[in-house]
């Protein structure tokens, strides 16, 4: 590539300090960055990791808690001409082992905090010191000064959620991470004059590359949280100091949720993103009632693909609040069938994309890449419908529908049915094995009041077909996720499978 014409991920930091350097970058608990402080600490960080005998293409962990120190590193591995590799800070045993060896990380740079989860003879950095200050460690470092990555290099190993199988490393490059950002900015309406707040764990691509990079791309200001605490969002919404934020279902009921919404101050929030997992059309519509001129947006994707792919805008929520949206700027999508042709308008199909933003494969698993990507598309997992005007809904994840009596039910919308019924706060339907019926249609329901079995059987088959009906309501205390919010229905089809 000629030189000066690279696309890389630290670039567009690099480009927001030269255009408004004193402008603020970064707010994380008393500590505040402009734009030309963060590049420089950026800068030094990235030598601070050569020095530690790192060599270009290396892979580096990086296992801590959402703040400065996180980001900086992320941004230096990037400079440096490493491969970041983010890990869930909630792992430990065998899931988080998988990872660090799967990767071949080099080094993990680590809270102390979490230092002790990590597998014997594991080379560590300490990403913040005991007083929790980045800065003692770059003080008196000289700025990176080697090589400039490449556009088609790796910058990192977004490992999916694994909420189906072991997780899989996604090679990411500058190049698709860059593209994906503009995708980004465009579809979301990125703009330097937002204020947005950043509470969800930086670890996942959606809060990193979604919104955070894309932002910093903008020259906007940015307050980090350590993670979605009410009060503190709140506040800074009351205080003027946040209009933007980004959350999932499960944060955005849990809000909804809260006996002070009602009565909050919170006519500053201009723009709700939502993604990470299927927005309860019943709780939109909850939340479009209580701030009728907040802008929402919901966020579809997956890690391969950066991970934004489609966009619902909020001036196209009206009469498809279930839908997913279009592509975005630097995404191709269509639907295909098993024997991969196009399936028509008003079809099930699988989504499949083709797009700059998209992963290499998966690290070191070259049959599950041959696997997703065939035919010249990327074959998603995602079942969806498509109007004709190109609008996308999804019906399912293809392992999660259910073959009830050789009859396809799709498990969402059985639980749309079931949000509808006041009593129920969250809910997820899998299929069990059963004798009858291959699969059992089973609601796992975690109840906001006395509720019983029969009753919630009774209002979906007002509401649906009798077959998709479930046939066992299970109640439980909480439903199990990831960081990212996703429902792990693997976790419920195991604890579940031999009670039906």
């Amino acid at each position: 590539m000629t030189a000066g014409r690279s696309v890389t991920v630290d670039g567009t930091l690099r480009r927001s300090a030269r255009r408004t350097p004193e402008r603020r970058a970064i707010d994380y608990g008393d500590r505040s960055w402009t734009y030309a402080e963060l590049d420089d600490a950026v800068s030094r960080a990235a030598r601070v990791l050569r020095d530690a005998g790192l060599s270009r293409g290396d892979r580096v962990g990086a296992l801590g808690h959402n703040s400065d120190a996180y980001l900086i590193a992320f941004l230096a591995c990037a400079r440096a001409g490493l491969v970041h590799v983010p890990i869930n800070q909630n792992l430990i045993g065998e899931d988080l082992s998988y990872i660090v060896e799967q990767s071949g990380c080099a080094l993990v740079l680590v809270d102390p905090s979490l230092a002790g989860n990590l597998p014997a003879g594991v080379r560590v950095l300490a990403l913040r010191d005991a007083d929790d200050c980045l800065l003692v460690r770059l003080a008196g470092t000289e700025p990176y000064d080697g090589a400039e990555p490449r556009g088609e290099d790796l910058v990192q190993l977004l490992y999916t959620s694994g909420t189906t199988a072991l997780a899989k490393g996604a090679m990411m490059t500058h190049r698709a991470l860059v593209h994906e950002y503009l995708s980004a900015i465009t579809a979301l309406d990125l703009s330097a004059g937002d204020l947005p707040v950043h509470s969800l764990p930086l670890y996942h691509s959606a809060q990193m590359h979604v919104f955070l990079l894309p932002y910093l791309a903008v020259g906007a200001q940015n307050v980090i949280l350590d993670a979605p605490d009410g009060d503190r969002l709140f506040d800074l919404i009351e205080q003027g100091r946040a209009d933007s934020l980004f959350a999932p279902p499960t944060v955005w009921i849990g809000l909804a949720g809260r006996p002070d919404f009602a009565t909050r101050d919170l006519s500053g929030l201009r723009k709700a993103y939502y993604g990470a997992s299927i927005m309860p059309v019943p709780v939109l519509e909850r939340l479009k009632e209580r701030l009728p001129e907040l802008a929402f947006y919901n966020c579809f994707g997956q890690s391969e693909i950066g991970p934004l792919a489609m966009v619902l805008g909020p001036y196209e929520h009206k009469g498809r609040m279930d839908s997913c949206g279009r592509p975005v700027l630097f995404v191709e999508a269509k639907l295909a069938d098993r024997a991969g042709d196009d399936v028509p308008d008003g079809e099930q199909g699988e989504i499949v994309y083709r797009s700059p933003q998209l992963c290499e494969g998966y690290w070191d698993k070259p049959e599950e890449s041959a696997e997703a990507f065939r035919d010249g598309w990327f074959h998603s997992g995602d079942l969806a419908v498509r109007d004709a005007d190109g609008y996308f809904t999804i019906v399912d994840r293809v392992k999660d529908v259910i073959n009830s009596g050789g009859v396809l039910v799709a498990s969402r919308q059985v639980e749309d049915a079931l949000y509808t019924h006041p009593s129920v706060a969250e809910a997820a339907v899998v299929g069990l094995p059963d004798e009858r019926w291959i699969e059992a249609v089973t609601a796992v329901v975690v109840a906001r009041e006395e509720v019983t079995e029969a009753e919630l059987i009774a209002h979906t088959r007002e509401r649906l077909a009798p077959f998709k009906a479930p046939k066992r309501v299970l109640f439980v205390d909480a439903l199990p996720r990831n960081a990212s919010g996703k429902i792990l229905k693997r976790e419920l089809r195991d604890r579940f499978g031999d009670t039906v």
